[in-house]
């Protein structure tokens, strides 16, 4: 089964944290970061989105092609440059922001730019929070998760919440719970959980938004805490993965190679929408997404360090 993952595709400029300080371009976003994940784990992946005229553009097609990538459904444009983030890192590899996008090609992307196929060709949707930032590609996720689910398509939605790249936080709760309410699967960090929850539940702990969560018909909740345990809930269990332990180089994929090895493992059940209520199935496919996880997180850049399915075969892989 084919996974397609809608969004932005970005230039991630990482620093070279040296004085004076230079940047390595390597190819970024976490959509496209997440259909190179599939991808390399030999499952058909396609991108779809919006990418400028310009040389960046460019060399993000082709690294996405180069990894195996369909990019038909995605659309060029004169009317906007390509996004931007630069990357600083700590010395845990913890990442830091800064972002030039608005006005960016991404955001240029409309409901009526998708073509049918998208949603009779492919049998999971993924998406993150970066498409809701502003009303009008906000909309043209809304769409697109609207027309997914009603071609039965299983929908994914990684929160991955860059509060810099939100010209207004007046909205952010609001769409957050929208596509919530639309999708089969959510990921989050346990920082993002404490934002959702501070910003809905104030008054009671976090189990309240947890239950929220799964009230809107969401099947599956994974919660990710850097090496902390792994947490899933579904309205049928709840459990924890402990990760691979790993010394951290760079962390700029390592959510998106999470869950790019999560949705390659769903893609191959039989039957994905009853896969997400199997505890057995749920603890196989997260310990491998952590492993997957867990390998990017050692090497630089998003693409190149997202691992292939013989890597993470390979014994000697954490």
């Amino acid at each position: 089964m084919s996974v397609i993952c809608f969004g932005e595709a970005l230039i991630d400029l990482l620093s070279d944290d040296k004085a004076p300080e230079s940047f390595t371009k390597y190819a970024g976003g976490a959509p496209a970061n997440v259909a190179v994940a599939v991808a390399k784990q030999g499952i058909k992946a396609s991108f779809c989105g919006m990418f400028s005229n310009d040389s960046f553009a460019e060399f993000l097609l082709s690294e996405l092609h180069n990894y195996g990538v369909d990019t038909q459904y995605s659309h060029r444009t004169d009317k906007a440059k390509t996004a931007l983030a630069f990357v600083s890192l700590d010395e845990r590899g913890e990442r830091s922001f800064s972002f030039y996008r608005s006005p960016s090609a991404d955001l240029l992307f409309r409901a009526q730019d998708f073509t049918p196929e998208v949603f009779i060709n492919h049998r999971i949707l993924h998406v993150c929070s970066n498409s809701l930032s502003e009303a009008n590609i906000y909309k043209a996720t809304i769409y697109a998760l609207s027309q997914a689910k009603s071609h039965s398509m299983v929908c994914s939605f990684d929160i991955n919440l860059r509060l810099n790249l939100w010209p207004s936080q007046r909205y952010i709760i609001d769409r957050l719970w929208h596509v919530i309410a639309l999708s089969d699967i959510v990921k989050l960090s346990q920082q993002e959980l404490d934002f959702l929850h501070q910003h809905s539940h104030t008054e009671h702990g976090q189990n309240k938004t947890i239950d929220a969560i799964l009230a809107t018909n969401t099947k599956c909740i994974i919660v990710t805490d850097g090496a902390k345990p792994i947490k899933c809930y579904t309205n049928s269990c709840q459990f924890q993965v402990l990760p691979p332990k790993v010394e951290a180089i760079d962390t700029t994929a390592v959510g998106d190679a999470f869950v790019g090895g999560f949705l390659s493992q769903l893609s191959k059940h039989e039957s994905p929408s009853m896969a997400l209520t199997c505890e057995p199935f749920l603890t196989s496919a997260i310990n491998y997404a952590s492993r997957c996880g867990a390998y990017a997180a050692t090497i630089k850049g998003a693409f190149s360090s997202i691992p292939s399915g013989e890597q993470i075969l390979d014994e000697r892989t954490p």
